[in-house]
């Protein structure tokens, strides 16, 4: 791997080594600075290191040009069964979520109850994000909504036939008239409205156009298509945004859920096809399997697309943590972004790799810096020796080669009794292999 001097001008350094470095990214060192990409790219990455390798599926940069994020943590993340957030925890997560620069935070359901309302209205009035409030089609939700102080109303009606028929109770034409008289009501208020055609990937698409040329005709500035049962696949989620965005004028915004475990997934390919922003929540936590993930999103739009979202990514871990404790709902190991595992290493070969150059066995366009993790060599019975090696010297001993097969023995040994290795266990096991250590005062801990 080769780093190279920050000072020098990105044209010295093509002209020298375009030809030793065709097909390969070489980066920025210094924490958020702009990446040069030797590649057609319009919006270079940050990162928070340097890092040089073979670009793969990595070529393809430029389907985007800007996504923004809404999150929906503190509305439909709380709609998570058996989670509930207090008025402290809405307004503390929200505001971690403000500093971060999320753009908009969907704070809430005011005419849910009086201490909805109260803790939308307070996160309105503290924040510089733009704050949103849910509404259905109804004027007593539209009318607490707008009094609480948002700068968005969201509001949404059904248009599939089977919640039409079995849930509303309505007709197609009853919903049509409600959803172009309520953002008619918003938009004479003067505030931002967003209309959305709930469970709009379930529903009539001739049936669906007219809802949304209704309401862009109405002047919504926004128009959301929510995949409410999280029945939509990439392909065809891209292909019913593109057409949507062929209808309207209004911006586009798409909230997907996770029910095929797509919900990210089919919330990028909305950005792909011309939307402005997707709907997430944190840790994916909402209805039923979840929605897209903030931490998801965000990652990917910064590392894989390379498009600037303007949000705080060092901040992701901490965001996560702060909603684990208040949602009630543990965070998987194995999950993306900010998972334990997420940037640890068990097995030998990987610990290894990773040991001598961390972009051997992680993207690399993402590291745990950037989300303000840290990284973890894990012993159990997948480790290596040279996972071993580096943890002893870590703790101040000096083994021989032997030493160190031995205790790596021992490791794999005690690990594959699903026992988990700690520090202490490590340093027993040296000492019973009569590992010396150094003096105290030269131990690195």
């Amino acid at each position: 791997m080769r780093f190279f001097d920050s000072s020098r001008s990105i044209e010295n350094v093509q002209s020298a080594d375009d030809s030793a470095r065709s097909g390969s990214f070489i980066y920025l060192v210094a924490p958020r600075v702009e990446i040069q990409c030797l590649h057609k790219t319009a919006h270079p990455l940050t990162t928070v290191r340097g890092v040089e390798f073979f670009q793969g599926t990595l070529d393809s940069t430029d389907e985007i040009e800007s996504a923004r994020v809404f999150d929906t943590t503190l509305r439909d993340g709380e709609q998570s069964p058996g989670t509930s957030f207090s008025y402290d925890d809405k307004r503390q997560i929200a505001s971690i979520l403000d500093e971060m620069g999320t753009h908009v935070i969907e704070a809430g359901f005011p005419v849910n109850s009086d201490a909805e309302f109260e803790a939308v209205r307070d996160i309105a009035s503290a924040t510089s994000s733009t704050t949103c409030g849910l509404a259905r089609v109804v004027d007593g939700d539209i009318e607490a909504a707008l009094d609480s102080g948002v700068e968005m109303v969201h509001t949404f009606v059904s248009t599939s036939d089977v919640q039409i028929e079995d849930s509303m109770h309505a007709t197609r034409e009853e919903v049509v008239q409600r959803a172009v008289e309520s953002v008619e009501r918003i938009k004479e208020a003067g505030v931002t409205c967003m209309f959305s055609p709930m469970d709009a990937t379930r529903t009539d698409e001739e049936y669906l156009i007219d809802v949304i040329e209704a309401v862009t005709e109405a002047g919504t500035d926004w128009i959301n298509i929510p995949d409410t049962c999280g029945v939509a696949t990439p392909t065809r989620f891209r292909a019913m945004i593109e057409k949507v965005c062929a209808h309207t004028d209004a911006r586009v915004d798409v909230h997907t859920h996770d029910d095929f475990g797509l919900a990210t997934a089919n919330a990028l390919a909305g950005i792909e096809a011309g939307a402005a922003q997707a709907q997430v929540s944190v840790n994916s936590i909402g209805e039923r399997a979840g929605n897209a993930a903030y931490e998801e999103y965000v990652m990917a739009v910064e590392s894989l697309y390379q498009c600037d979202t303007g949000i705080d990514t060092t901040r992701i871990t901490e965001l996560s943590s702060v909603v684990e404790e208040k949602s009630g709902m543990d965070t998987p190991g194995n999950k993306p972004v900010v998972g334990a595992n997420a940037f640890s290493h068990e097995s030998g070969i990987h610990a290894a790799g990773v040991i001598e150059n961390s972009d051997t066995f992680e993207p690399g366009v993402m590291t745990p810096e950037m989300v303000g993790a840290e990284r973890r060599l894990v012993m159990g019975k997948h480790t290596g020796t040279h996972s071993v090696r580096e943890r002893l010297v870590e703790r101040g001993f000096e083994p021989t080669d032997e030493q160190v097969k031995a205790v790596t023995r021992r490791v794999k040994d005690y690990g594959a009794e699903k026992r988990r290795v700690t520090v202490d266990d490590l340093e027993r096991f040296a000492e019973e292999a009569g590992v010396e250590r150094r003096n105290e005062e030269e131990v690195r801990i």
